[in-house]
């Protein structure tokens, strides 16, 4: 991969605008607790007052920052997103790259299991879970990624079944070294952009499940989300627009950035499209 091919991929109109949606609703995740004006469940302002100097983005129904409660929300956004992203994006990984290496009765078992977690109604085990158990955010991401990795095993594994019969992987047996090592060390590098990619992907999915949970009012009452903030905009969508359209904005821009996002990485990582495999 040239360094200029690198650039003017980064350098594109989709890029910029992933990687700067991503890195402002990271922002707002890491430091909107810091720059909040106020905090996001004071009830102690007018309500339904329209965005004013006082309060930029208005207040709701209950005298409530629209703005706090914003900044807020990034927070447990990014966090379903980011933690379901990670923990599937492990599992998926390692199930996908052992059944797509060694294969045999070992990938049957695993993709058989694989197909069995794929076929689960993710929504509606979300919904019945926290009719069961509460609704709790911890909860909530874990059962995200426990549902999340097949996707990623499915993409793992493809990637996997064409790369163990190249020439550097016989090459690299002949030399005797370990079939873990191969895996680890040689072909798992050449499937980094497909592991990220999907990753990135399944960011945006997380934060919207999430959000339709809160609005479907299954979401954690004791944290402030954007879901939760639009299930208590619905009453009020004529007399204060301002409850739903931030909310709401921030919403579609992570999710929207996030896609950019992974466009972009898959543009600059996949090795496929810019020569040989990666060889460690």
């Amino acid at each position: 991969m040239s360094g200029r091919a690198t650039g003017a991929q980064w350098r594109s109109f989709t890029s910029i605008a992933g990687v700067t949606l991503t890195l402002l609703a990271l922002g707002l995740a890491l430091f909107g607790g810091l720059i909040a004006p106020h905090d996001p469940f004071a009830t102690r302002f007018p309500a339904l007052r329209p965005p004013s100097a006082e309060h930029w983005l208005g207040t709701d129904d209950l005298g409530r920052d629209t703005l706090s409660a914003v900044l807020s929300g990034a927070r447990a956004s990014l966090l379903v997103g980011a933690a379901t992203a990670g923990v599937a994006g492990l599992l998926g990984t390692a199930i996908g790259a052992v059944a797509g290496f060694y294969g045999g009765r070992v990938d049957d078992a695993l993709m058989r299991f694989t197909e069995l977690v794929q076929i689960a109604p993710r929504f509606f085990l979300a919904v019945l879970v926290a009719a069961m158990f509460g609704p709790s955010l911890a909860l909530l991401t874990l059962l995200l990624a426990l549902t999340f990795w097949p996707m990623t095993a499915r993409l793992v594994r493809a990637q996997v079944l064409t790369l163990r019969q190249r020439e550097w992987v016989i090459a690299a047996r002949a030399l005797g070294i370990r079939e873990g090592r191969i895996l680890i060390r040689h072909v798992l590098p050449n499937v980094m952009s497909v592991i990220v990619v999907t990753a990135a992907l399944q960011v945006g999915t997380a934060i919207l499940v999430e959000a339709s949970l809160s609005f479907l009012g299954l979401g954690d009452r004791s944290v402030v989300s954007w879901g939760y903030m639009l299930n208590g905009a619905q009453p009020f969508l004529r007399i204060a627009w301002w409850m739903s359209v931030f909310p709401g904005a921030a919403l579609v821009l992570t999710v929207l950035g996030t896609n950019l996002l992974a466009d972009a990485l898959y543009a600059v990582w996949d090795p496929t499209r810019h020569g040989a495999p990666r060889i460690v």
